[in-house]
């Protein structure tokens, strides 16, 4: 166990308020479209509304961190992770086959609302009138994850595990989650995430489920600050 996490902690929404000023603000998932000038690849924070900090300041928390392109040669860009998240525009669907946040998300409001929705999270791909059959819960996913804010920074690494996104990612994981730790920026009554059929996103207080028990390294803090001044240079 890490000493000193809440220090941690408040140096940790520091360095993002300090992003998402460099940014220009959060953006929320649903405005977003992939003409907005992306970096290729990346890592980012999601809010949820209703979600508030409660030991480390005033401010919303971070629900969610993400990345992407974490295997060798792998091609997925950081809009195109993003974009599967939030769904079909148009249609307002989604593929929660080709998203565990989607999926879990799913889970959540099938065990809040009593949906009935048996073929949910079977299966890598499934036949079209199964997809037909589940539109309506990919629907409502699309809200939910479409009205949250998110901050994004850019990290140019190679596609792989050992990539500094990834090393972003699995520390800010560590350091946010609840799962066995001491409870820090507790989630609300009413968070969604109370429904989840996974424990690690209950007890995490995430919808993250990698990472979630284990321990961080602080100096990613350091690599963190770095890349968001980084950002503010013209």
């Amino acid at each position: 166990m890490n000493d000193g996490r809440l220090d941690h902690l408040k140096r940790f929404y520091s360095i993002l308020a300090t992003l998402e000023q460099n940014i220009g603000g959060a953006k929320t998932l649903a405005d977003c479209s992939g003409r907005m000038g992306w970096p290729k690849r990346g890592v980012y924070f999601f809010r949820e509304t209703g979600e508030s900090r409660s030991d480390t300041g005033p401010g919303p928390r971070i629900v969610r961190v993400g990345t992407h392109a974490l295997k060798a040669g792998g091609s997925t860009t950081l809009w195109g992770r993003l974009s599967t998240h939030r769904g079909q525009r148009r249609s307002g669907g989604g593929n929660h086959r080709g998203s565990i946040f989607r999926l879990i998300v799913g889970t959540a409001l099938i065990g809040r609302d009593g949906h009935k929705f048996p073929t949910w999270g079977e299966g890598s791909s499934a036949a079209k009138d199964i997809r037909g059959a589940e539109v309506e819960l990919e629907r409502t996913v699309s809200r939910v994850i479409g009205k949250m804010a998110f901050l994004w920074f850019s990290v140019g690494d190679e596609p792989g595990p050992d990539s500094l996104r990834g090393k972003i990612e699995r520390n800010s994981i560590a350091l946010l989650s609840n799962f066995k730790k001491a409870t820090l920026d507790s989630p609300s009554p009413q968070w969604l995430g109370h429904h989840c059929d996974r424990d690690r996103v209950c007890a995490s207080g995430l919808w993250n489920q990698n990472h979630v028990e284990e321990n961080y390294e602080v100096g990613f803090l350091d690599d963190l600050e770095k890349l968001v001044e980084e950002m503010a240079k013209p």
